[in-house]
């Protein structure tokens, strides 16, 4: 068996590919050594010795006391790619052997702890090889030989690999059987059709073993080495690993824990699955996306196009492995070169999230167990009685006879379609629960879901054909099929008939992984190949069908198996089409369960958290990491949802959620109220004015989803994607931006009257009073009494901001007040997106206005860019200048003066302007 080889000698012309697409066909090869003998023989034969030694050492050591062979020993723990995977199995030399792989003990950890694998590859394992290599229009097509069969059953012996240059920063590699069809994610991608001109990647591949080296051409950083480890490609059964540039790799979701992942032998489970959100669990969500932050601050973006049940595994080397029981290997990769344009390559594959409408950006309210429509009414009026900011009141499952969708509890929440008029006379909008387990359990012709859903063959069926029957909320029930496009139409007539008695404005869908009281099925699950495959990856429960239905169960488009992580994409794509027939206006919809380019047609909220200091801490990188996966428009159950939270808990994270992109207090049964107007006057005070707050930032939140939905930029974003050559950034978690300019620094903490958080280098302005700080990148110490949150603006920027009223729609009619925050060099720039807030395709259809505001030379003008009669409604009242260096003597609008106030703060402000948004202007100061 050959050690790795890569191809170094020239091929004749014919077969050669020019540097960029980078193999020749194979037909001469150099030696390529193991990538971790790194400095020669030397390095080896200290190893070599220093292992043995430690080897001869171990009491209960592998190889029945014998040394193991030179070619394990040369291979360093941290670069030990596991052979032997499985979960629950002692692996002992004989089962490791039996695979052909090397075997050296390592001391056991602690219970649940992952440590060097005691099983693990031999640099000659026995892989693919590349066969022939031919150039096509975009890239290049190759021939992968498996010589020898591999470990796991129906090894596929021949591969096709395919190469595409998509465009300067994107390579497409695919890998999939060559002689039969393999299930493929249903999901639209972007057909190029030319090949990239002049990419910012070089490829090159090694034959024998096959390996794909990909790197940067600006710095020569090799990003993709995947000749650390033999390509498995079994029916049931695909590994490939990679080595990686750097320990700084974020992504692989949905899980709860730090921003940054950790590479010490750390596996993350994609398998969406209900599950309280705990630290080393699969949650709703399914992401295998990550950003890898490179020495020197570029980033590049990985996208394996797989839905099946799969765990990443991370390693110090560092080194990565992706293993996936199904499907195929499809990877996109994005080159960025900075964080924020990996993100926007990213979705320019899967999609751009959609513009939601304004007043899902307004403060929302829910809880379980509000028990009635009146008591619901009861918090509304509440809200408004203190003149708390409220757009949305929602209700969970309680209004549902039985918990059953599309019904209404006649007794208890008989008022409910007064209460959503009320709501709409208010300028507030109505949310109500869906679920997609249908009630199975009615007698005939008394429930018309499930007895049209059943004529009409919609459901997820059996083996045998039979609806499968699980258990939800309303007892036995039978699970909307939504791969279906029948059942999409189903779906629609159903809300349609609920609307015409409650006019609901948007949709929450949840227990969508699909979620299952029961294992699988009332019959369980059959024996088989789905339910139990020859590999389970490390998912909650050892079992695909704990708390969710059978992997066999059929679907129209395929096997659930293979569509699982689709099931809350395909539910909200339905939703969302619902949604827009019913009411011709933006939809607004909230899964659980989410898969890549859900944002196009929903928002997430982070599920089941706790009323705990620590989850609302966790929120912070949840909420990041999903603006990292194209779902802007996210945010936690604020205050938390299951136990009893505190009051100066429900504050601290009422300053926060009004910073989550989507911000919603959510309570669970039988647990005192947690909305604002629940608490002390004082407690009341400071979350009604960090609302107010919020509401006030409005055009500037509505501007960012707008560039969110044009081009894929993030809302809420990490600090290092803002200065992603400020290494104390990457590591930061605590702490979030709104754009590029906002930076947001809560307590997390309780009993504290003072806050620490890092300001990046450069002048920030405290938003409250223009007062500045001058950071030199450094930790600070802020002041933070419980009514007071952090927040400072970046010097150089512009932020619209608007007079807050109680709806959004209320402040949408008030002044606008811009607040200018001048650079060192006296610059500073904004832009406000406005529309009507909520019609469809405003932008697409011109019905909009862009406004582009700019300081330079002591002259702030406006400038529209694009027009549109709205932005005839609202008026520019004041603007704010912070750091304006000495008293102005006069200030000029078009050329006429005006009366203004300056402050020792250096804070310039002018108010009454009375200036139309729809016309361009200019201030200057003398």
């Amino acid at each position: 068996m050959k050690s790795y080889q890569k191809l170094t000698t020239p091929q004749p012309a014919a077969c050669r590919v020019e540097e960029e697409g980078a193999a020749p066909m194979p037909s001469g090869h150099g030696k390529l050594a193991p990538w971790w003998v790194g400095s020669g023989l030397l390095v080896a034969a200290v190893l070599l010795s220093t292992v043995t030694v430690w080897v001869l050492r171990q009491v209960s050591g592998g190889w029945l006391g014998a040394t193991p062979p030179p070619k394990c020993l040369l291979v360093p723990e941290s670069h030990r790619f596991d052979c032997y995977p499985e979960r629950r199995v002692v692996v002992t030399q004989e089962l490791c052997e039996s695979r052909g792989c090397c075997f050296i003990q390592s001391p056991l950890l602690a219970e649940g702890k992952q440590g060097v694998p005691w099983c693990f590859y031999p640099p000659d394992f026995p892989s693919y090889t590349l066969e022939s290599l031919n150039q096509t229009a975009l890239g290049m097509v190759g021939l992968l030989v498996r010589r020898e069969k591999a470990y796991y059953p129906r090894d596929i012996e021949k591969l096709r690999l395919d190469v595409e240059f998509e465009t300067d920063t994107r390579l497409h590699i695919k890998i999939t059987d060559a002689a039969n069809p393999r299930y493929e994610v249903p999901l639209d991608v972007p057909r190029v059709m030319k090949r990239a001109e002049s990419p910012i990647y070089s490829l090159n591949f090694s034959w024998d073993p096959f390996g794909v080296l990909l790197q940067r051409k600006t710095t020569g950083t090799v990003l993709l080495n995947t000749t650390v480890a033999p390509l498995i490609f079994a029916d049931q059964f695909l590994q490939i690993s990679t080595s990686l540039p750097s320990k700084f790799l974020y992504g692989l979701g949905e899980h709860r824990g730090s921003l940054l992942h950790s590479l010490d032998w750390n596996t993350l489970t994609l398998w969406a699955r209900d599950v309280s959100p705990t630290e080393s669990f699969n949650l709703y969500s399914a992401h295998p996306f990550y950003l890898l932050m490179e020495e020197g601050g570029n980033a590049h973006g990985v996208f394996l196009l797989n839905s099946n049940a799969m765990e990443v595994a991370l390693q110090p080397a560092p080194g990565l492995t992706w293993r996936t029981i199904g499907g195929v290997l499809d990877f996109y990769i994005f080159l960025g070169p900075d964080p924020n344009m990996v993100i926007q390559q990213y979705q320019q594959v899967i999609g751009f999230p959609a513009m939601p409408p304004i007043w899902a950006l307004g403060f929302h309210l829910c809880r379980w167990g509000y028990g009635s429509s009146n008591e619901t009414w009861q918090t509304v009026r509440a809200m408004r009685n203190y003149q708390i900011p409220q757009d949305g009141q929602w209700n969970d499952i309680d209004y549902m006879d039985g918990y059953r969708d599309f019904t209404l509890d006649s007794q208890k929440f008989a008022s409910l379609p007064s209460l959503v008029e009320d709501l709409h006379k208010h300028g507030q909008h109505y949310v109500m629960i869906l679920d997609p387990g249908i009630s199975s359990t009615s007698p005939h012709g008394s429930y018309w879901p499930f007895d049209e859903g059943l004529r009409r063959g919609l459901f997820l069926n059996t083996t045998q054909g039979q609806p499968l029957i699980g258990q939800v909320w309303p007892g036995f029930t039978a699970f909307a099929d939504f791969s279906n496009p029948d059942t999409h139409q189903w779906w629609l007539e159903n809300l349609q008939h609920f609307y015409a008695h409650v006019p609901f404005d948007g949709l929450w869908i949840d227990m969508n992984e699909p979620s299952n009281f029961m294992d699988g099925s009332e019959d369980g699950c059959p024996p088989g190949e789905f339910d139990n495959p020859p590999y389970t990856p490390a998912v909650l429960g050892d079992s695909l069908s704990a708390k969710t239905v059978c992997a066999s169960a059929k679907q129209k488009v395929s096997v659930h198996y293979n569509l699982h992580n689709l099931y809350g994409l395909m539910e909200a794509k339905a939703t969302a089409s619902a949604l827009i027939k019913i009411r011709g206006k933006r939809p607004f919809v909230i899964s659980r369960s989410t898969f890549p380019s859900q944002g196009r047609y929903s928002g997430h909220w982070l599920g089941d958290n706790r009323s705990q200091w620590k989850d609302m801490s966790y929120s912070i990188p949840g909420l990041l990491s999903f603006s990292l996966f194209g779902i802007p428009l996210v945010g936690a159950d604020i205050c938390g949802f299951s136990g009893s939270t505190s009051e100066e808990l429900c504050t601290r994270w009422t300053q926060l959620g009004a910073f989550y992109p989507f911000a919603r207090n959510h309570n669970t049964l039988n647990e005192k109220a947690q909305d604002p107007a629940a608490f002390s006057p004082a407690a009341r005070t400071a979350m009604k004015d960090v609302l107010l707050t919020r509401y006030s930032l409005l055009p500037f939140l509505y501007t960012l989803f707008h560039r969110a939905h044009l081009q894929g930029d993030t809302v809420a974003r990490p600090l290092f994607f803002e200065f992603p050559r400020d290494v104390a950034t990457w590591e930061l978690d605590r702490q979030f931006l709104w754009g590029q300019s906002l930076l947001v620094t809560p307590v997390l903490e309780p009993g504290v009257g003072s806050v620490t958080g890092y300001v990046p280098q450069g002048t920030w302005y405290d938003f409250y009073t223009g007062s500045s700080v001058n950071s030199s990148g450094e930790m600070l110490k802020m002041s933070a009494a419980l009514e007071h949150l952090n927040l400072h603006i970046r010097e150089g920027s512009i932020l619209p901001t608007q007079k807050p009223g109680t709806t959004t729609e209320v402040t949408r009619r008030n002044p606008l007040r811009l607040i200018v925050a001048l650079s060192s060099h006296a610059t500073a720039w904004g832009d406000l997106f406005w529309d009507d807030g909520e019609s469809l395709d405003t932008f697409e259809k011109g019905n909009y206005s862009y406004v582009v505001f700019n300081v330079t030379q002591n002259i702030f003008t406006s400038t529209v860019l694009h027009a549109s009669t709205e932005a005839t409604k609202v008026t520019v009242g004041t603007l704010s200048i912070f750091g304006v260096q000495k008293p102005p003597s006069k200030v000029l609008l078009n050329g006429q003066e005006k009366p203004f106030s300056y402050l020792d703060n250096q804070v310039l402000n002018v108010s009454d302007l009375g200036m139309s948004l729809s016309q361009g202007f200019s201030l200057q100061w003398l």
